[in-house]
């Protein structure tokens, strides 16, 4: 069932609505991915650039939608920077968004919730807190430095688990539980749940002189059994994986009653690594369980991580089975039950009303796209930028599946003078500057040329490439045709490049830019 939400009011033509075939990893940029599913609806929920929540409504657990910004935080205050982690839970007929936030010192680290006044998940909303996650009966005496909180309930209650330090100052990260009087407010103090150094793998650098480190706790609840997985080990190095505990008593606020389980869960492989920090959904026929987390790009040591989705199973012991996290680029069949938009021409958009992005999904660091007044910008340079990096960013239209077709899109470069243009016939796409198969047109105003190419998800590879008449002024109009195994791209209405090649017969369309910033508007496909 697709969401009302995913209407495309700037479009011209029919959509209907087809099986898509397969989803490609990772299925876009960010870190601590929460999901959550409300009757056929899936959110996302993540921070914005450390200032503020976002939320992405989705049909599937394979896709992140579009994004909405449905809180920032204030200029200055205790809760107005490093925004972490945010969890959005509908309780009791509304929305709860916990997250954590500081005045830009972390030891000022503490727990919030945004309230929805009503049932849209997009809000409004109000705050409340900060959470007494600290010490003496009040939780306050004092109130001490915690992230990650999530909702456990059970038994028609409802209790707190978040990670915290075990007094002011340490930096020692455990887990704690305490029992709600609310969805925003606690009843009783924290109980530290378990340690945090039971095993060398839940210690930072593995070894015995290395602290040990436990956060991120999600609950998974199957057949009468709750866990708790939590993330472990050192969030900005390649030891990050995911362990868990059960509840195997039955008061949860007593330590005593759950289990740690002896070995990791879940854990990195040599292809990918850092994996942590994750939530758990069922496909949307109900049929599957899903597994989001984030993985590092690098091995070196830093936050710069990508979201991945993979199905999971339960062992005949009813023991949750994660497998090993996929390899980057590679493809799963859609959740079960899923459906895409399918494209029928003609197709426009000026890219500039409100809705047109919902036609597209984005491949690239959240801070590097915008929508404004002229169209969307790619490649954007943020003014604060946290944890980013470049990767080719991308547009690619939902459920595109053409052959053959006419393309056009007016561009104007705004910073660089690198690629910039359309992808056609493109499969299996995802973040990365060549992670996508299919072609590309491209003009580079600091060379002055256009050029056409093919990327197999991995490699580009250049086929034509033509210098423009005249000096660009800033902007252009690119075209591009594709009729069976003839290629044609244009500049300003002028043919500049005629080509044949056979690699790739049918995708979707989209826009791009290379290390540039660019902005785009007046995209339409017709026949050829």
């Amino acid at each position: 069932m697709l969401n009302p939400r995913i209407a495309l009011l700037t479009l011209v033509g029919t959509l209907a609505v087809h099986a898509a075939p397969t989803i490609t990893n990772p299925i876009g940029e960010g870190a601590d991915p929460w999901l959550t599913r409300e009757g056929d609806q899936y959110v996302w929920c993540q921070s914005e650039g450390n200032r503020g929540v976002s939320l992405w409504l989705a049909d599937h657990p394979g896709s992140l939608g579009t994004r909405h910004v449905v809180w920032m935080a204030p200029e200055s205050g205790p809760f107005s920077k490093e925004v972490w982690a945010p969890e959005a839970h509908f309780i009791d007929g509304h929305w709860y968004i916990y997250f954590a936030a500081d005045d830009g010192n972390n030891a000022n680290h503490l727990a919030y919730a945004l309230a929805s006044k009503g049932k849209d998940p997009l809000g409004p909303y109000e705050l409340h807190g900060p959470f007494a996650t600290g010490e003496g009966p009040d939780g306050k005496s004092p109130n001490i430095w915690a992230i990650d909180m999530t909702v456990l309930e059970l038994d028609g209650k409802q209790f707190a688990i978040w990670s915290g330090w075990d007094a002011p100052g340490t930096d020692r990260q455990y887990l704690y539980i305490a029992p709600m009087k609310s969805p925003v407010e606690l009843s009783g103090p924290r109980v530290l749940l378990c340690d945090n150094a039971d095993y060398l793998w839940e210690r930072t650098e593995e070894t015995a002189t290395s602290r040990g480190l436990n956060e991120g706790p999600q609950i998974l609840q199957h057949d009468g059994r709750t866990f708790v997985v939590y993330s472990c080990g050192a969030s900005w190095d390649t030891t990050y994986k995911l362990g868990m505990l059960e509840l195997t008593g039955e008061d949860p606020l007593d330590p005593a009653a759950w289990t740690k389980f002896p070995e990791p869960v879940f854990r990195s492989t040599e292809d990918t690594f850092g994996v942590g920090h994750g939530s758990f959904v069922t496909s949307p026929d109900g049929s599957e369980w899903w597994h989001v987390y984030h993985a590092k790009r690098s091995r070196n040591p830093g936050w710069q991580r990508a979201i991945f989705a993979q199905p999971f199973t339960f062992t005949p012991e009813g023991l949750p089975d994660f497998g090993q996290p996929v390899v980057a680029g590679s493809s799963l069949p859609l959740p079960s039950g899923a459906t895409s938009s399918a494209i029928s021409l003609p197709f426009r958009s000026n890219l500039r009303e409100k809705d047109a992005l919902e036609a597209f999904a984005y491949y690239g660091h959240q801070q590097f796209i915008t929508q404004e007044k002229d169209g969307v910008h790619l490649g954007v340079i943020p003014a604060a930028p946290v944890n980013d990096y470049r990767c080719g960013e991308k547009l690619v239209l939902r459920g595109g599946d053409l052959s053959d077709f006419k393309a056009s899109v007016d561009i104007a470069w705004v910073h660089g003078e690198r690629d910039a243009g359309l992808l056609f016939r493109i499969t299996e796409p995802t973040v990365g500057f060549d992670a996508q198969k299919g072609y590309f047109a491209g003009i580079l105003p600091g060379q002055n040329r256009v050029i056409l190419g093919k990327t197999d998800g991995k490699n580009w590879t250049e086929l034509a490439a033509s210098d423009l008449p005249k000096k660009l002024s800033g902007k252009a109009t690119l075209g591009v045709t594709a009729q069976g195994n003839q290629l044609t791209v244009s500049v300003d209405g002028k043919t500049l490049i005629d080509f044949k090649d056979d690699s790739w017969s049918h995708g979707s369309v989209g826009l791009r830019v290379v290390d540039t910033h660019a902005s785009f508007h007046n995209f339409s496909l017709s026949k050829p």
